[in-house]
């Protein structure tokens, strides 16, 4: 396992995703501060916060259910994207965009899943 979880590329890209999400979702409508936006916001802070949790867990197997949540926030986060696409929320430029960036987190964040797996 690294050193620590911060020299990890999937923590890295997940914290990246995170800022992105941030400034995306402070373009939609007021009106879902309380709705999309904040489930957004905290589904996508909780993949990188699991792989940071996971770190500390004494073995593995601990670590890789860690790695099933991220992903399970993932793919939360692909879900919610894909409603605010459909309701206009963004365009399809930065909803390819964004699709594109969680496709390749997830690739990365399975691999190191079958790592910790071993």
């Amino acid at each position: 396992m690294a050193e620590s979880y911060k020299n990890l590329n999937i923590w890295k890209e997940s914290v990246d995703l995170s800022t992105y999400i941030y400034k995306l979702t402070k373009g939609f409508p007021k009106e879902e501060i309380f709705g999309i936006t904040s489930q957004l916001r905290r589904a996508v802070v909780s993949i990188s916060s699991n792989i940071a949790e996971g770190s500390s867990r004494p073995s593995k197997k601990d670590y890789s259910r860690f790695i099933d949540i991220a992903i399970g926030s993932l793919k939360e986060v692909e879900s919610l994207l894909e409603v605010s696409f459909r309701l206009g929320y963004m365009s399809e430029i930065e909803y390819g965009k964004m699709i594109k960036i969680i496709s390749g987190l997830g690739v990365s964040m399975g691999g190191f899943r079958k790592y910790l797996n071993k």
